[in-house]
Parts: C-alpha cells; structure tokens; sequence
C-alpha cells in the first residue's frame, strides 16, 4: 500500500471543510504546469488529433465536451477538477467539476465523431476488488472507483447493444458502427494501492506508476496490435456488463 504524508491531514480537512473555506485564493498548481507545458493558442489552431475532454456541468449534472478548439488550461482544469479539493472551474458562466462523474471517458464523441471503430480504454481505477471494505478510508475509496467507472459501464452496456442489433440484422447495414474495443489495464497493480496514493506526489512512487503503465501498454500492444481493426480484444460481457 502506497502512503501520502500529507494524505491523513488532508482527508481530515476535507471532511470538515470545503475547498471554498480552505482555499479561499483558488490556488491550484496544475494550471502553472499547463502554462508551463502547452501552447493553448496552437493547439486550437492546429491540433493533429480529435481532442476531447469531457467536464460535468455542476448546476444541470450533464456531460460536457469541450473540443480541440476550445481547448484551454480552464478546460483541462474543468475536466480533473475534484470538488473536494478545488474550486469548481467556470467557463463561460457554467462551473464545472471533473468529467469522471458523466463520462470516464466519455465514448460517444468517438462513435460519432471519428471514423476509426477500434477505442482503446486505459484504466486508471480497478473494476474488482475481491474483498468488501470495512473502514471508513477504503469504503470511501471504493465508493470512488465505483462512481468514477459507472459512467463507463453505462456507455459499454450501450455498445454491446448496438452490437447485438448489428448481429441480430436488426439494423440496416451501414446506419450504425460496429465499435471494436480493447482495454490496457493493470487490474492487480491497482489493487495494491490505497487510497492515500491518490494524493502522493512523491517523485519516486509517480515513476513507479509510469513504469506500470508503460509496461501493461506495452503486453497489450504485444499481443493485440494485430487485432486493431478486425475485433474487440477486450471481453466486454465480462469486464462491463
């Protein structure tokens, strides 16, 4: 299990105030790293992909997609914003908080969007834990993970019925898209970490993860790449539904 120092203090002063109390200055370190790290104004006059980043419109609970030319250090702050740390982030007389809540990733603006079927999920919360928890700390934690992946349930029970229909011949050929997709996950590496993790920004422990990441990335490419645009490699039945 994985500790932050600061993790204990931090859930304390959540638990009993709000980052409007806290954090009257709205003093958030990402958005000097993204100042730092992209040319906003570039990116939205010349983006070499669809970008998509998804934000929840905290007063009407929908989705929001904010496309790659509304790109902006508010939009990727919107899109991580955690309501119990920052400030809801306003955009044009709207606050947001993090697109996990709607959308964990949102799939829908691939589907209709982009003309590639094949859509790779990372997964950054496990799906299964094999234990129930029984402290306050680790039932929080997986109420958490639950939340941030009901909303990818929900669109993954979509497709599978969209994909019952085209397999049933229920559906003209060619009005809807067969989506093929394919999940990188590191399902027991997750599960050993705790939730104080989340907040660890130690330099070492966020190696650790880039390493587990870059090497889950690299068994799946090994053994799917050949498989892109032919057919799932993910068991949706099994994993989503």
């Amino acid at each position: 299990m994985e500790s932050s120092p600061g993790f204990v203090a931090f859930d304390l002063l959540t638990r009993l105030l709000s980052p409007y109390q806290f954090n009257p200055l709205r003093f958030n370190p990402l958005r000097d790293v993204l100042a730092a790290s992209v040319d906003f104004e570039e990116l939205r006059r010349r983006c070499a992909v669809k970008l998509f980043l998804c934000a929840t419109n905290v007063r009407t609970g929908k989705i929001k997609v904010f496309e790659a030319h509304e790109a902006s250090a508010d939009a990727v702050l919107a899109s991580s914003c955690l309501p119990f740390l920052f400030h809801a982030v306003e955009i044009d007389g709207e606050a947001y908080w993090d697109g996990g809540y709607m959308g964990n990733p949102a799939i829908f603006p691939l589907i209709y969007g982009c003309e590639s079927r094949d859509v790779v999920i990372v997964h950054i919360n496990p799906i299964c834990r094999p234990d129930v928890p029984t402290t306050a700390a680790t039932i929080m934690n997986r109420i958490n993970e639950i939340s941030f992946n009901s909303s990818l349930m929900r669109e993954m029970r979509a497709v599978a019925f969209v994909s019952r229909m085209i397999d049933d011949g229920k559906v003209a050929t060619g009005t809807m898209k067969r989506m093929l997709i394919h999940a990188i996950e590191a399902e027991a590496f997750m599960r050993e970490l705790g939730v104080s993790s989340k907040l660890n920004g130690d330099w070492s422990f966020l190696t650790r993860l880039c390493n587990a990441g870059r090497a889950a990335a690299e068994r799946w490419l090994a053994a799917n790449y050949h498989r892109l645009g032919q057919e799932s490699t993910a068991a949706v039945q099994d994993l989503y539904l």
